[in-house]
């Protein structure tokens, strides 16, 4: 789940590394942005989310979204008992293989940045990698990017501009790696990369979610291994017909199925 279409990013990468698991998708479309939210709002929104997954019979759930991985980890595993991946934990691990020059910069929403949970999760995994933390981690609020990606206006000169504007402090920092702490932000991939410039490698932590998703599924013997066509369905909690659109885009297919549906009540429902 995630908070509107840039989850979409992890579940394209889901659906190639895993071509026989059925997916299920839900974007809270009539919440998003999750950023801007305190964190008890966000918990229980992801618990909502969740918990009405849950009643779809799903054997695990990928959170895929930055801030509410930052801000409900705790609590969606403590009240639930499938396996949860969130999209944080890959994305810093990628970035600590990644950097050279031991400086790394994070964008993300203002809920995530204010958590410190990439700058945590980047030197553990910095730590692990290398027996020291001795890496510089520079991070900056984004809020403008989600309602961007939200309206499709991923490569338009007002995405540039805000871009040029948030990304100024980033260059002159002299970082190396960039982490999209937001899984709305791969889709401005492309103005991104243009403003950083190519010395500068962007960590989208999509394609390391898919694989440690596959991993996750192998370990407890739940990897579907069926010859029956898989399928992925689609709810939305509000502008199906937006979210319809901007999602054939991203991936390049026909929705098979779409719905609007409510999700809040549900953790009082599923929750243990």
């Amino acid at each position: 789940f995630d908070s509107g279409v840039g989850g979409l990013t992890v579940l394209r990468a889901v659906r190639e590394r895993l071509p026989r698991e059925s997916v299920i998708y839900l974007g809270d479309t009539a919440r998003v942005p999750y950023g801007t939210k305190s964190r008890a709002t966000i918990e229980r929104y992801a618990i909502e989310d969740a918990a009405f997954l849950i009643e779809k019979g799903v054997k695990m759930i990928v959170v895929a979204c930055n801030t509410a991985s930052a801000m409900a980890r705790e609590s969606l595993r403590r009240d639930f008992n499938v396996p949860f991946l969130t999209v944080l934990g890959p994305g810093a691990r990628a970035a600590a293989r990644t950097t050279r020059n031991k400086r790394i910069g994070v964008i993300a929403t203002e809920a995530t940045i204010e958590s410190g949970a990439y700058e945590r999760a980047i030197h553990e995994a910095y730590r692990d990698l290398n027996g020291e933390s001795e890496v510089e981690v520079f991070s900056q609020a984004c809020p403008l990017f989600v309602p961007l990606v939200e309206e499709g206006e991923t490569e338009s000169p007002i995405a540039r501009l805000v871009a040029k504007q948030y990304l100024a402090s980033m260059r002159e920092r002299k970082i190396d790696t960039l982490v999209l702490g937001c899984t709305h932000y791969p889709l401005l991939k492309t103005v991104i990369g243009e403003t950083m410039g190519e010395g500068v490698m962007l960590i989208d932590s999509a394609e390391a979610v898919a694989e440690e998703t596959a991993q996750l599924l192998e370990r407890a013997g739940r990897l579907d291994t069926s010859d029956e066509p898989n399928e992925s369905q689609f709810y939305v909690t509000d502008s199906a017909a937006r979210f319809h659109r901007i999602a054939e885009r991203i991936l390049s297919a026909p929705l098979e199925h779409l719905e609007a549906v409510e999700v809040w009540g549900h953790d009082k429902l599923h929750s243990n």
